[in-house]
């Protein structure tokens, strides 16, 4: 464990994955954080924005960058965390996690190689890291349903539908985020286009070089604010009972993603950083199903679990989150 706190800072936190940021941030035993960056809020509180922070935080947000940290993490749009680095000067001391989608294909910059931040496939490549690209929350869904056969050298066309709350898209209004549109309301978008399949496609053949076969993923719009539920199948040899050994295998020595052998629901993992996969084999085919919360184990959460691994803490350190389950 590190004899003094780390430093953090956060650029672009007065948006949600900011918010989640700053909150578990603040309850970190080995963190301090130095600033929260946002030049529309500066010098406003940071519970002027996140309303929950008011009683934990005197905090301000700052219009100037510091150099004097150990961590900083990007909390931006997608194609706004490359422009950035791009024209602020970061120390090449300061190790970066991008939440955006701007590195997770291999991309890089002069001075910063990134490598892809999912502990479930590769957390010795994340300890020895400076840069990390944090995975998109749909991809890591998806692919926690998927990497052990992968892994196994067993896919083969898969099939995968997922539901994502509101705070998926952003804090930003749109008419799809309305709440007068959301209440009482389903609706697909992106189907069998969606940006996610990239990043997933690279990391299932880093698994299984040979993989050839689709994904083909239908995206939904929830009407509930956070969560993602994915389920997945395709055609498999496996007997259940096989196909839970191959999950409980790959994933025992993973602290946030468990293998049940009951029916899972969403709010087992609200407001925490867990993965649940819960299997069904049915005639000839598998199903996975994969949950998570979109803004945690999907974004800030997976973030500081692997700001934990790059810098030798605790993988868990900060992140025994609760459910609210009623």
């Amino acid at each position: 464990m590190a004899s003094t706190k780390i430093k953090t800072g956060i650029v672009g936190g007065a948006g949600y994955t900011g918010g989640e940021m700053i909150r578990i941030l603040l309850n970190h035993p080995d963190v301090e954080i130095t600033f929260v960056h946002s030049r529309s809020n500066a010098g406003n509180p940071l519970y002027a924005v996140h309303g929950d922070l008011l009683g934990e935080t005197e905090l301000t947000f700052a219009a100037d960058l510091s150099n004097d940290i150990d961590v900083l993490f990007l909390c931006l749009g997608h194609g706004e965390s490359k422009k950035f680095l791009e024209a602020n000067t970061i120390a090449p001391s300061v190790k970066v996690i991008d939440l955006s989608q701007d590195f997770r294909l291999g991309e890089s910059l002069p001075g910063r190689e990134f490598v892809y931040g999912l502990p479930e496939m590769q957390r010795d490549k994340i300890k020895a890291a400076q840069n990390i690209a944090n995975p998109g929350c749909f991809a890591t869904a998806i692919q926690l349903g998927l990497l052990p056969l992968a892994q196994a050298g067993l896919l083969q066309e898969v099939h995968t539908t997922g539901i994502t709350g509101s705070t998926g898209a952003g804090q930003s209004l749109q008419s799809t985020t309305h709440f007068t549109w959301r209440a009482n309301n389903v609706s697909t978008y992106k189907v069998l286009t969606h940006q996610h399949l990239k990043e997933i496609r690279r990391s299932l053949q880093l698994l299984q070089p040979a993989f050839t076969g689709n994904i083909n993923f239908v995206p939904v719009r929830g009407d509930y604010p956070r969560g993602i539920w994915v389920t997945s199948y395709l055609e498999s040899d496996l007997t259940l009972e096989a196909a839970l050994q191959l999950y409980k295998t790959y994933y025992a020595p993973h602290p946030f993603t468990h293998v049940s052998d009951k029916q899972i629901d969403l709010k087992q993992v609200v407001n925490t950083n867990k993965c649940l996969i819960q299997l069904e084999k049915i005639g000839t085919k598998l199903v996975i199903h994969s949950i998570e919360d979109n803004l945690l184990k999907g974004a800030s959460g997976q973030a500081v679990q692997n700001m934990n691994l790059i810098c030798g803490l605790e993988e868990t350190a900060g992140l025994k989150l609760k459910s609210i389950v009623f």
